[in-house]
Order: C-alpha cells, then sequence, then structure tokens
C-alpha cells in the first residue's frame, strides 16, 4: 500500500474532487500516541493487498488535528481514533472506528458500490 500523507487543508479539498474518480478515496486518522490506533493501523497495513485501485490518505492527527476537525465539518463525521473513512462522490459513504475498521469489511462494501 501507498501511504500518502495528508497534511493541509488544500489537500483534503483536493481528495473531496478525487473521489469523484474511480472507488473515492480512503483516510486513516491515526493517532501515534495511542497503542489501540498502533494496532488498527498495523493490522489495517498488513491486510492491505493493492486489490482495489483506491487510494489510503493518512492522517497523524498529533500533528494535524486541525485536519480532523475540518473534516468533521466538512462531512459530517464525529471525530475519532482511529477512524477509516471512506469518501465517494464528495461525501462519506462508509466510515468506522476501532475495532471496527476492517479491510475485508471495506472491501466488500466498495465492491458492493
Amino acid at each position: 500500500m501507498t501511504r500518502i500523507d495528508l497534511k493541509s487543508p488544500l489537500e483534503l479539498e483536493k481528495l473531496q474532487h478525487l473521489s469523484h474518480e474511480g472507488e473515492g478515496v480512503l483516510i486513516f486518522k491515526h493517532s501515534t500516541r495511542c497503542g489501540v490506533s498502533s494496532w488498527v493501523w498495523r493490522q489495517f497495513e498488513s491486510e492491505w493487498d493493492g486489490s482495489l485501485n483506491i487510494p489510503v490518505y493518512f492522517l497523524d492527527l498529533l500533528k494535524n488535528r486541525d485536519l480532523s476537525n475540518k473534516i468533521a465539518e466538512m462531512f459530517g463525521v464525529r471525530h475519532e481514533s482511529p477512524q477509516l473513512i471512506w469518501l465517494k462522490n464528495g461525501r462519506v459513504s462508509h466510515h468506522a472506528s476501532h475495532s471496527a475498521v476492517s479491510v475485508s469489511d471495506i472491501k466488500s462494501r466498495i465492491r458492493e458500490h
């Protein structure tokens, strides 16, 4: 998996536009100080096999909390960590947090869409 770091509000606006292409985009929100968040990220990363052509954007919450707040504001999704958000056609098609973050679940949801 190619992880693309999300660092600015301009990049977030770009993601909203990119979500209209292909299968959309994924945002993984992660707190680098949280053991649960680290475990979920490692699990996600190890299970991701690249069979979906969808970019994964990584948001380090400790460095970019303002972007997490902007995501909540723009897309109406309450902040959680860890959190996986699937944007498709400019809006949230699915989101999950903590142990509900699952590669198999997001793959099946994307394929069903």
